[in-house]
């Protein structure tokens, strides 16, 4: 872009060329004579506007500085309303670890006492000697978020670990471990032994139990009924499915108390000690059978102290 300037006092007539370049600088510096125009304005406005003598700029100038404070209102009364949310979530999930560690504490046997989940652990020490240092808000926005991720990971493994140990407890609950008659030895163990009733070597199938007719029998673990008749040998027989291929039989009864089909708890009274079937006298016939084999029902049952 050329300017030409013509004067009187000018001998000749004088060509000003301004390229690209030069218009970019102008418009620049132009641009920043205004901003830094407005922001000394502001400046002094907010400086001295104790001091400012014009009723309208005055005005202007407080209306401006009302408008930042409602924003900034504004923003805080969001920003604690989301935390408010977020901290309510909170709670909530502290309610759930306390459940779950109540639980667990229940399923490890671990005394409630000594882990006490409603309150608050003990904290202390004495006061630091170096300089305090005031949180800031988004410092401790940061730590809500980091404090909820960190709940929600060890809220998932705990509840990994509860649904582990009750798989494991019930588990437990289905093997035949406990007496099914309240004696402390046996009359007859399992394996080979001679027949009470031939005098020749025969093998035993189970455990022989000696108690007084009419005494309960329990069932050594929870199950399904499978069996539940008179059989020509064992004569009142009771047979409970507890899964995985094992099977207990509780034989020679008084009285069946317990239907084909019916679902029944380990420690649940199923029948009442009798001397029926092939059998010298009263006494429980006990057996453990895993696919359809005998196994030593011993290596199961836990014998009363």
């Amino acid at each position: 872009m050329n300017i030409i300037l013509v004067s009187s006092n000018l001998v000749k007539v004088k060509t000003l060329n301004f390229t690209r370049r030069h218009l970019v600088l102008l418009l620049g510096a132009l641009f920043l004579v205004i901003v830094s125009t407005v922001l000394g304005l502001n400046y002094l406005s907010l400086r001295y506007v104790d001091k400012i003598n014009s009723p309208f700029l005055r005005s202007f100038v407080m209306s401006l500085q009302e408008e930042e404070y409602k924003k900034n209102q504004q923003y805080l009364r969001d920003n604690l309303s989301a935390m408010a949310i977020k901290m309510g979530q909170m709670q909530a999930q502290l309610l759930r670890l306390d459940s779950v560690g109540e639980q667990l504490t229940e399923l490890s046997g671990i005394k409630s006492r000594e882990f006490v989940f409603n309150q608050m652990p003990g904290q202390g020490g004495a006061l630091s000697t170096l300089p305090l240092q005031n949180i800031s808000f988004g410092e401790f926005e940061n730590k809500i978020q980091n404090l909820s991720r960190t709940i929600d990971d060890r809220m998932g493994k705990l509840e990994t670990l509860d649904s582990l140990l009750r798989q494991d407890r019930l588990k437990k609950k289905m093997l035949p471990s406990i007496m099914p008659v309240k004696v402390k030895w046996y009359s007859s163990g399992f394996g080979s032994r001679i027949d009470p009733f031939t005098g020749k070597r025969a093998f035993h199938k189970g455990i022989d139990l000696v108690a007084e007719i009419g005494a309960p029998i329990i069932a050594a673990a929870g199950g399904v009924v499978v069996y539940s008749d008179l059989h020509p040998e064992y004569g009142n027989m009771i047979e409970i499915d507890h899964g995985n291929n094992l099977i207990s039989r509780y034989a020679h009864a008084s009285k069946r108390l317990v239907k084909l089909g019916q679902v029944v708890m380990q420690g649940e009274k199923i029948a009442e000690v009798g001397s029926t079937g092939r059998s010298t006298g009263p006494h429980l016939h006990f057996e453990v059978r895993h696919k359809g084999l005998p196994r030593n029902p011993s290596r199961f049952l836990k014998k009363p102290s």
